[in-house]
């Protein structure tokens, strides 16, 4: 228990010295120092600031993938597949904030073999919403003249662009604009036999549901 707490405290001393000096403006004596720890509890967790980028960045890719497993087993439709996989890939960007702020301010930074690693788990990701999309086109839920990769790539580099301009204490709680959201790209992709589907057997997902 004590260990989990101490690699959580690490990586959260970093995320707020990473935000406030950048990556390479924050040495690993200053992380020990924020977190009340010393090297050897940094070390034995992490090998060097780049493996700490990379778990920061591992935090949330691991949640959005998880979520939308879940998801997709929970659910048999693909338009509720959709909806479920876009309010926990919105939802990311509220919970993980700090996360996904500083990897993606820093990632150039980190070394090809941990770039690997993230473009690996990123691909599941992508591949599991083009999947349920292409599920959707089969069914006639989904427009088949969409292709289904570059609907899958625009609602991926939509929502990732949020970190850029989401703000906690903005005018739009996550909420709100997760229904923006949701409402943009379904009306994009779904078929009108698909809406009146869902609609009949009360298939569109709300925010809170």
């Amino acid at each position: 228990m004590e260990k989990k707490f101490l690699k959580q405290r690490i990586l959260e001393s970093s995320l707020e010295l990473f935000q406030k000096n950048g990556y390479h403006g924050v040495t690993v004596e200053q992380i020990v120092e924020k977190a009340n720890t010393s090297k050897g509890g940094f070390y034995h967790y992490f090998k060097s600031k780049d493996e700490l980028l990379y778990e920061i960045h591992d935090v949330f890719i691991s949640y959005v993938i998880k979520k939308a497993k879940e998801t997709y087993d929970e659910y048999e439709t693909p338009i509720l597949r959709l909806c479920g996989i876009l309010h926990s890939f919105i939802k990311v960007f509220d919970v993980y904030n700090p996360y996904i702020t500083v990897f993606y301010q820093e990632s150039t930074y980190l070394q090809d073999a941990y770039k690997e690693v993230i473009n690996e788990k990123r691909d599941q990701y992508r591949k599991l919403i083009e999947r349920v999309i292409k599920e959707g086109q089969e069914r006639g839920d989904f427009r088949q003249e969409v292709p289904a990769s570059i609907a899958t790539m625009s609602i991926i580099g939509m929502i990732n662009w949020s970190y850029k301009w989401y703000k906690r204490d903005g005018p739009l709680s996550i909420e709100e604009i997760g229904d923006v959201f949701k409402d943009l790209i379904l009306h994009s992709l779904v078929t009108e036999k698909g809406f009146t589907e869902a609609t009949e057997k009360n298939q569109l997902l709300s925010w809170k549901k």
